[in-house]
């Protein structure tokens, strides 16, 4: 038929392109964790322990707040302050965390009357940091008490690292979507986060627990207030000027993530929103040569959004084609069930979840009775992955620059 070998093309690219990057991302996390992690289980000793600002930029956080801080007392850190800055809050967060502050002479409080953005917030709480490195988490997590020491090591050795991220762990997995979420965090997270810092360029810090060098932050003019994720974005600003970005999965911070199909849709659109945003801003890195080692990530980046284009594309196909229209066109291949590529990708996509799973047994135990969870990921995340990217590309694409990115309350999901 006239179209076959185009509708072929597009069906082998939606099932063996990520096919590829399941194996591509396994051989990237287990080289990394064997040249970086293996056999590394205690908190270096450094040779000194620079003064660390960590920033809690909050909005709406009084159920959240108090644990958050009263964890950050309990680090293995002998330098370092925290500085709370509510943006705005509607609730009793400021009371709060000004409550917080009378008893922990480390803590200061700063207040925005308005809502003005996570990005404007962490600006604010920079100018005020004492510290030269500088350490963000959310209101809603919990940090490790050595995570801190892991972070410092890389700034300490290595003048050029301009951030450094952390190891994001889900907190709270009562329901379904809470525990496919805590293996996609090993998965998808940790092995792609091990990939990336292996071939040099990491797409972008968790915006969850970041820290920084304050000399790099001022290089780049801080955050920007326009982008929906103020993390990625940050992180190709400084890439651009030739700062090291690092993946630290010895750093552990604990998080609540959505548990609520509508929860997870909103928080998905943003980040989907928010990728492409950047690969709109950031562009013109095609313009100088010295920028070539982030070529590779944004690529993938935009084929990614291809992809989930072609998905849906294939499927509106085939579904036409079932009505009885484009038969004399072309037979687009059945997508229920999947031919042999489809079989092949659920396998490979079973082994990529143990293999994560094995690495990060090493910083949490028990995590593997988590693994006849995760298998249902493909049915359930890829699509609605697909279908965020679909929807959120043009109202990023079409989003009028300087518009400024404000809070919005995310799902903290069900308590554990």
């Amino acid at each position: 038929m006239i179209l076959d070998p185009i509708f072929q093309f597009l069906n082998d690219f939606v099932f063996l392109y990520p096919l590829y990057l399941t194996f591509f991302w396994m051989i990237g996390g287990v080289l990394f964790y064997w040249r970086n992690e293996r056999g590394s289980d205690k908190p270096p000793e450094l040779p000194e322990y620079p003064l660390f600002s960590v920033l809690i930029p909050c909005h709406n956080e009084a159920d959240t707040i108090n644990n958050t801080i009263t964890q950050l007392k309990g680090l293995n850190y002998p330098n370092y302050e925290i500085i709370g800055i509510d943006d705005g809050s509607m609730d009793d967060t400021l009371a709060i965390l000004r409550s917080l502050a009378q008893d922990e002479s480390k803590m200061r409080v700063i207040s925005l009357k308005e809502n003005q953005g996570k990005a404007m917030a962490l600006n604010v709480g920079s100018l005020a940091a004492k510290g030269e490195f500088l350490l963000s988490i959310d209101a809603d997590s919990l940090l490790d008490p050595d995570a801190l020491r892991w972070i410092a090591w890389h700034f300490v050795h290595y003048p050029r690292v301009g951030a450094v991220t952390g190891n994001p762990r889900v907190l709270n997995r009562s329901s379904l979507i809470g525990k496919i979420q805590t293996g996609e965090y090993a998965t998808i997270i940790g092995l792609i986060k091990r990939t990336q810092r292996l071939i040099g360029k990491v797409l972008t810090v968790s915006g969850v627990i970041a820290a920084f060098r304050k000399q790099a932050l001022l290089s780049v003019k801080f955050w920007d207030n326009d982008m929906v994720t103020e993390d990625i974005d940050i992180t190709w600003k400084l890439e651009k000027k030739f700062w090291d970005v690092r993946y630290e999965p010895r750093a552990i911070c604990w998080v609540l993530v959505p548990e609520t199909l509508k929860g997870l849709w909103v928080q998905r659109s943003r980040w989907a929103q928010g990728g492409v945003e950047v690969l709109r801003k950031h562009r013109d890195i095609w313009k100088h040569w010295r920028h070539r080692r982030l070529w590779p990530v944004y690529i993938e980046y935009v084929i990614s959004v291809v992809w989930a284009y072609s998905l849906f594309a294939l499927a509106g196909i085939w579904f036409v084609q079932q009505l009885g229209g484009l038969g004399f066109l072309a037979e687009v291949p059945p997508l229920v069930p999947p031919k042999w590529t489809g079989a092949v990708l659920a396998f490979a996509c079973i082994i990529q979840f143990g293999v994560s799973l094995v690495i990060e047994r090493h910083y949490e135990k028990n995590i593997l009775k988590y693994y006849f969870w995760i298998i249902w990921y493909p049915f359930c995340y890829w699509l609605i992955s697909a279908l965020t990217v679909t929807c959120a590309a043009p109202r990023a694409l079409l989003k009028r620059p300087g518009t400024r990115a404000v809070w919005r309350s995310p799902d903290r999901g069900l308590r554990p």
